[in-house]
Formats: structure tokens, C-alpha cells, sequence
């Protein structure tokens, strides 16, 4: 009779110290609130006319990313993300995906939600993609989610038909749907009803990239009431490009008032999210990431606020990289502090897999940084090595790029036209002039030269056959009615990417082009005329 007690106990305490070791082995959800165009100061805990409760709470109540660094545009940034890899090396720096472009991610390319879904997540995406159209294998149901609800691009407009160059662009899994609404309160309400009809016994991964505050501006009329008397108070953003733009938009109407209504929408939406994690009692079982895909739109017609910082959207100056961005866990991370590391978007993924205990299946080299054991610390981290931006939009010829360490910030506008080329170098020391007022180039020209090389260097590893800016159709092009019927389906496409000329050709080319760019996807230049690169091998066919 003792024995048997005695065994039952000790099966109690077994099955016990069990069930304690699965939770802490219990996976966290993970929900990325990607915003497209936010402002540095565009919420009310920043002191904007603007009512963003939602948004402020993840503030408020988790920890602040305060100097977190985007691409300055749209699709670089979302490359970056799902890959933790520099966008340049993928192809896709300089401009957005268009569409009229054949252009996407490289099918080789592992994303984020491919090792989350192997460690056992189910997977949604809600929102904007924005990363390749035109061949099925670019489809976000092709790189790791489970449910797609959305757009493939981005200025779809904010009420039906939601249409891009005319065809209608608004989907679920493949399919064309008519959902009628405000397109910002339709992707919350998808996303609340995906996260209550998930399957509660595995944890989720939930990408919601806003189109909104994105142009064109619109939003509901009891928003556009709410704002109709706003004053537009910004100050300029000591960008020659941006400055100009608002110069020349002058007769038109302030866009602050009609911006500000699509910020305060986007805060419902967030809200009502995260409204369903507090009913589902899963709060403290989530981590949210927040952060706007690059900087403001404060040109005209855009109508966000980066101030204090320089710049907007499409610069390389901080107001064009530095946005505004929280991670929050409930119980698991302090509330209301600050993260003054240096963190940028090609950290994400390491981050976010590391906090999860999700490994990371890539194959390629990760340029991104596990950020993960500092954030849950409250410790600081420096770099390990310089971090390079830049943008050829909205201007085919001219590029804005960066490169910058702790201290140092180099800014680089490179003007290039049939007749001459410019170069415009700004130097700051960032870590003690943060909104880049004064520009020290002319009393370092040693350091100048030295970090304008490596900016020469680092563009060389953008292939010669990634996107350029191309912000008008080419002659003759026509758009699809409807954009899902656009896509070419896996199996009308042979097993691997095409290779273009012989192998013979790249070695030729990459001695006459030299570090004008790559010859081939993931081959740096000079390799192939150095015997260094080889084909790819024709033998392996792509799963998903």
C-alpha cells in the first residue's frame, strides 16, 4: 500500500515538474504592426494633434525603440524584414516594386514566417505586400503564410473598388473579394477574426503591414470632421527636395488635416486588435512589434512630421530612416523605457526568432542582429559594423544613400544625368547632432573620402539587374483587371531562375562592368572574373 502511495506521488510530481517544463517551453505569439509613412512626432505621446491611444499604449506600456533605422522607402524595408538581409544585396534598394514590374525577392530567399510556420505557427499576413507580384512563387502564400488578406501593392485606395492602375487589387488566399468598408477597418477586423478562429493549442504569427498613413489620403467622414480645422504648425524639414515640393504645392490645400484623419483611424484599428488579445486573455502571451516602414511623408500631399529630425521619406537623413517603433511583452519587458541601441529593420527577424525560440533556417548570410537578450536586459549594445541605406525614388538618376556608425553619418546625394554627375557629401556627427544641423564635411575631408568609398563599395553589391527607380509604366503597358489573375502559377515555370547569358558571358561582363554592380544574384563583383563563381545548380526545385 505504501508503495503504490508513494509511486502515485511520484507520478503526480512527474506529470507536475512536466507540465511546468511545456510552459516554459510555451512559444510566445508574435503580431508586427508594420505602418507605412508615420511620422517621428505623429502621435499624441509626442505631442501631435492627433488622438492615438492605441499606438500610445504600445509605448506607454512596452519599451521604446528610440533609435530604430529603416530603408527610406517602401519595399526595401519589407525585404529587409521577412529576410534579416541588406536590401541592396537582394536586388531591391533603390525602388519600390511597381506594377508594372516583373521584379521580386529572389525565390532562393528564406522569409520570417517560413521558420516560424516550421517551428510549428500558423501564419497570417493582413495588409499591403508589396514585394512582387507578377510570378506566383512572389506570393506571400508562396513565403511562409498560411493566410493571406489584402493588397500585392500599395496606393489601392482607402473604400472599394480598392484598385490599382485600374484593376482590382484586394484578395483572400488567391482569390478576388469584395469586401466593402474602410479598407484600415477591414484589416483589423480580418485580423481579429483570424486571431479568434486560430487553433488555441499552437501559438501564431500574425504580419499586419498598414497601408495607412499612406497616400492617397482618405478616410471616414466623421474622421474628416474631426480634423477639418487642423493647422498645419510643421516646421520645414531642412530637406532641399521635400522643402521644394511643399513650395510648389503651396495653392493646394494643407494635407495635415486629412493625414491626421487617416492616423486616428489607423489607431482604431490598432486598438481593435489589440482589444481581441485582451478578450482572448493571450496579452501576456504576445509580442508586438510596432515601427512605420520608413519616415514620414512630409513632402506635399503627404502631410506627416518628422520633427526634430531632418528629412522625410525617401532622404537619407534621419527623418528619413529613423522611426518611430516599440516592442512590447506584457510582464516580460519593463514598460516605458527607452532602447537607445542602435537597431535596424534587418534585426527583426533574428530578434523576434530568438525571443520565440524559433530557429532561423536560412542559408544565406544574415546581416541583421540578434537584438533579443539586450532588449529583455534593458542592456546596451554597440555596433559591430557600419549600417548602409539608400533610395533612387522618387528620382531615376538621383540617389540619396548613408553610411553610419555610432558617431559618424555620412549623407550622399549622387545627381546623374546624360551630360554630369554630382556629388553632394554631408557629414555629421550624429551622436552629438542627432537632427543633422550641421554638416562637418569641410573640416574632415580625410574621413569623408574614407566613408564615400565604402558607400562606393557597398553599392557595388547591388546586381546590375535589380530595381531602379520606375515610377511611370514603360510605353504600351497595360494593367490586369484583376490583379490576382495576374500572377504566372509555379507549375507553368521551370525549376530555377534563369541565368540569363552563358557562363562564359558573366565571366566577360563582370571584368568590363567591374564594381559597377553584380553580373548574377549573390555573387559579388569581380568573382566571376576571378574564377570565384560558379552556376547555380540546376538540380533543386523549390518547395512551398
Amino acid at each position: 500500500m505504501q508503495m503504490n502511495t508513494t509511486f502515485k506521488l511520484f507520478l503526480i510530481g512527474l506529470v507536475t515538474v512536466c507540465a511546468i517544463a511545456n510552459a516554459e517551453e510555451k512559444r510566445p505569439n508574435v503580431i508586427i504592426f508594420l505602418v507605412d509613412d508615420l511620422g517621428w512626432a505623429d502621435i499624441s505621446l509626442r505631442g501631435a494633434p492627433i488622438d492615438t491611444p492605441a499606438i500610445d499604449s504600445l509605448f506607454s506600456e512596452g519599451l521604446t525603440l528610440d533609435r530604430f533605422y529603416t530603408t527610406p522607402i517602401c519595399s526595401p524595408t519589407r525585404a529587409a524584414l521577412m529576410t534579416g538581409r541588406d536590401p541592396l544585396r537582394l536586388g531591391i534598394s533603390y525602388s519600390v516594386v511597381m506594377p508594372w514590374m516583373n521584379n521580386g525577392v529572389h525565390p532562393d530567399e528564406h522569409f520570417m514566417p517560413e521558420s516560424f510556420k516550421a517551428a510549428g505557427y500558423q501564419t497570417a499576413m493582413v495588409g499591403k505586400w508589396h514585394l512582387g507580384h507578377s510570378q506566383e512563387i512572389f506570393h506571400p502564400n508562396a513565403r511562409g503564410f498560411d493566410d493571406f488578406y489584402g493588397h500585392m501593392h500599395t496606393e489601392v485606395g482607402y473604400f472599394p473598388p480598392f484598385a490599382n492602375q485600374g484593376g482590382i487589387d484586394f484578395q483572400r488566399n488567391g482569390k478576388t473579394i469584395s469586401d466593402e468598408g474602410y479598407e484600415t477597418f477591414l484589416l483589423a477586423d480580418e485580423a481579429s477574426r483570424w486571431i479568434k478562429a486560430r487553433d488555441k493549442d499552437k501559438p501564431f504569427f500574425l504580419y499586419m503591414p498598414f497601408i495607412a498613413p499612406h497616400t492617397p489620403l482618405e478616410a471616414p467622414d466623421d474622421l474628416v470632421q474631426k480634423y477639418k480645422n487642423l493647422e498645419d504648425t510643421r516646421e520645414l524639414t531642412r530637406s532641399v527636395a521635400i522643402d521644394r515640393t511643399r513650395t510648389l504645392g503651396g495653392f493646394l490645400p494643407s494635407a495635415r488635416p486629412i493625414y491626421a484623419a487617416v492616423v486616428d483611424g489607423l489607431d482604431q484599428a490598432i486598438g481593435k486588435v489589440l482589444a481581441t488579445l485582451a478578450n482572448e486573455g493571450i496579452e501576456e502571451e504576445t509580442i508586438i512589434l510596432f515601427s512605420s516602414d520608413n519616415g514620414g511623408a512630409a513632402y506635399a500631399g503627404g502631410g506627416a512630421d518628422n520633427f526634430p529630425l531632418r528629412g522625410g521619406k525617401g532622404d537619407t537623413y534621419e527623418g528619413g530612416i529613423r522611426v518611430i517603433a516599440a516592442v512590447k511583452w506584457k510582464g516580460k519587458l519593463e514598460a516605458g523605457k527607452n532602447f537607445e541601441s542602435i537597431m535596424t529593420v534587418m534585426d527583426v527577424f533574428p530578434t523576434l526568432a530568438s525571443a520565440s525560440g524559433v530557429p532561423m533556417l536560412n542559408t544565406k548570410e544574415i546581416w541583421g542582429r540578434d537584438m533579443w537578450p539586450a532588449i529583455k536586459d534593458g542592456k546596451q549594445i554597440k555596433l559591430d559594423k557600419e549600417v548602409y541605406f539608400a533610395s533612387e525614388t522618387p528620382n531615376y538618376g538621383e540617389f540619396h544613400t548613408t553610411v553610419f556608425n555610432e558617431k559618424w553619418k555620412l549623407v550622399q546625394v549622387i545627381s546623374s544625368s546624360l551630360m554630369e554627375i554630382n556629388v553632394n557629401n554631408q557629414l555629421f556627427d550624429i551622436r552629438n547632432d542627432p537632427n543633422e544641423y550641421k554638416n562637418l564635411a569641410a573640416e574632415y575631408p580625410k574621413l569623408v573620402e574614407l566613408m564615400a568609398d565604402k558607400i562606393r563599395r557597398w553599392r557595388a553589391l547591388h546586381p546590375i539587374s535589380g530595381i531602379r527607380a520606375q515610377l511611370v509604366p514603360p510605353p504600351g503597358w497595360r494593367a490586369p483587371k484583376d490583379w490576382t489573375s495576374y500572377t504566372i502559377p509555379l507549375n507553368e515555370l521551370q525549376d530555377d531562375a534563369s541565368l540569363g547569358f552563358g557562363a562564359h558571358a558573366h565571366q566577360i561582363l563582370d571584368y568590363l562592368i567591374k564594381d559597377h554592380g553584380r553580373i548574377i544574384y549573390d555573387c559579388k563583383p569581380g568573382d566571376w572574373e576571378r574564377g570565384k563563381c560558379k552556376a547555380p545548380e540546376q538540380s533543386q526545385k523549390h518547395q512551398h
